[in-house]
């Protein structure tokens, strides 16, 4: 291979190295935003946010990066590249022909508009009232659909929506969501409808026992160790702290989660820690010899999402994880949850109830909110509805699905920080993640890992590794549908996701 080609994809590389370091940076003032900043900073925030956005825009449209890919796909001897070379090169120009095309007027505005629509986000849920938040969601939602119009062109997709959906899951359609979702939702509300008839209920009274803040802060810490997350020692890449809306953010060596406790309800902390700790041991696992090339993140976010749904649900509401955790738990909260009984607490976790809430909902009613949110979205942009009827559509889609009513907009439309970020297409790949995680998990036990009786041990390093070696380190290297087909041999289906409940909710509620 000539010296030529090889030096100028070190440039390219060298020029994708610096926007990443840009874009990480930025997410730290991001995280910033969410725990520490003080409110009167939002003003100032927003115009960093904003020139950041612009430098970044600059970066991943320079000239040069261009002119490096024209000469490196021209070369006679490009197909000498390796996957990984090829891969990045094909990344890089996928970025740059997307990128090209968005004014950065555009961009610097978005971005602006995003601090300064979470801000009012926060203000409204507090109060509880949708009107103080429209005009700014409907000024942010204009400038994402002016960008989705853009990039349908470039990315050569059928609609608007579905350019927002390749941002979090590449080649992934409405139309095949729409089709998925479809068989997924007839199995969860026929699932749904046998558990809540079943003369068998769980007591779930144990779960509303009050344990106070502190306390569940060394349960997030347990819970941290338990998965291999570390946030204690003097090598310590992560750390815990708290928001309204739990989330995750970083890059290899510097990851950090956020969790929300309620006195009155320490499960809900409890899972958000492992939900978290799932996308943190992704982004920490990741192969560190592609660090800071375009294949060295996530293969997609419904990808991330399957390693935190994994984590927290088929790992953190089985009876093996608790077998293990329970005495622990006990441990940490005294007299609290000392009398629990270990069938009774998983059954109790494990409760099939239509809620309100998406973050509380359980494993079998989670999809229905998700598909309601994906339904919303695809009329969004498709001009079918307004942000303005937003929460009357929402409150009576809950009705239709779930069968709850709807008091306010902060339990309601506003419960969510998504479409106040600006993440629109994101929001499907919470339930495709959720049905790779029992693909995965399905694929796991066909390598003969018995990875229920190590949970019952109080040993996950060997699921890690697992999940390390087969997902983790491939990084951005393939497609979704590629990963998935290389980890579990199969295409997309529902079958093993709705085999997994059916069998699960089955003996819990036994029917």
């Amino acid at each position: 291979m000539t010296v030529s080609l090889i030096s100028r994809y070190k440039k390219l590389l060298e020029k994708a190295k610096d926007t990443v370091i840009l874009q990480t940076t930025t997410s730290i003032i991001h995280w910033d935003m969410e725990t520490m900043m003080p409110p009167k900073a939002i003003d100032h925030r927003s115009q960093q946010l904003a020139l950041l956005s612009q430098i970044e825009h600059k970066l991943s449209t320079n000239p040069e990066i261009g002119k490096l890919l024209n000469e490196i796909m021209k070369h006679p001897e490009y197909d000498r590249l390796d996957n990984i070379q090829q891969r990045n090169v094909y990344l890089i120009k996928k970025e740059y022909d997307e990128q090209i095309r968005l004014p950065e007027d555009l961009v610097s505005r978005t971005a602006k508009q995003k601090a300064t629509t979470i801000d009012v986000w926060k203000k409204a849920k507090a109060n509880k009232n949708f009107s103080i938040l429209k005009p700014e969601l409907e000024r942010l939602l204009s400038l994402k659909k002016k960008a989705a119009e853009i990039l349908m062109k470039v990315k050569e997709t059928s609609t608007s929506y579905d350019a927002m959906i390749d941002i979090y899951e590449p080649k992934m359609s409405s139309e095949t969501i729409s089709k998925i979702f479809g068989d997924l939702k007839e199995g969860l509300i026929s699932l749904a409808g046998e558990c809540e008839t079943a003369k068998k209920q769980p007591d779930v009274s144990i779960l509303k026992r009050q344990v106070p803040i502190r306390i569940q802060r060394g349960i997030s810490n347990s819970i941290a160790e338990f998965v291999g997350y570390d946030v204690k020692s003097k090598e310590a890449g992560g750390r815990i702290d708290e928001t309204e809306h739990p989330f995750t953010i970083g890059y290899y060596d510097d990851v950090r989660i956020t969790t929300h406790y309620y006195e009155e309800n320490f499960t809900s902390a409890l899972f958000s820690t492992l939900h978290e700790c799932g996308h943190a041991l992704y982004d920490q696992n990741l192969n560190p010899e592609l660090m800071f090339q375009p294949v060295g993140t996530g293969c997609s976010m419904g990808f991330h999402e399957s390693q935190s749904r994994f984590v927290e649900n088929i790992i953190g509401r089985s009876r093996e994880f608790w077998l293990y955790f329970l005495p622990r738990l006990k441990m940490l909260t005294g007299r609290i949850l000392s009398n629990v009984d270990l069938d009774a607490f998983v059954f109790a976790i494990n409760q099939v109830k239509p809620s309100k809430i998406r973050v509380e909902a359980d494993e079998v009613t989670y999809g229905l909110h998700i598909i309601i949110r994906f339904n919303l979205e695809q009329d969004l942009f498709g001009d079918k509805i307004t942000v303005r009827e937003l929460p009357e559509v929402w409150n009576q889609n809950y009705k239709d699905y779930l069968g709850v009513d709807i008091k306010n907009d902060a339990e309601g439309v506003m419960q969510d920080t998504h479409w106040a970020s600006g993440l629109y297409g994101y929001f499907p790949s919470y339930t495709l993640g959720n049905i790779y995680s029992a693909q995965i998990s399905a694929a796991l036990e066909k390598d003969k890992l018995d990875w229920r009786n190590q949970i019952a041990q109080g040993n996950f390093l060997e699921i890690r590794r697992w999940l390390t070696k087969n997902i983790h380190t491939h990084g951005k290297i393939f497609e979704p549908s590629v990963l998935l087909k290389t980890v579990t041999g199969e295409e997309l289906t529902v079958n093993p996701y709705l085999n997994y409940l059916n069998q699960k909710y089955s003996l819990l509620y036994n029917f």
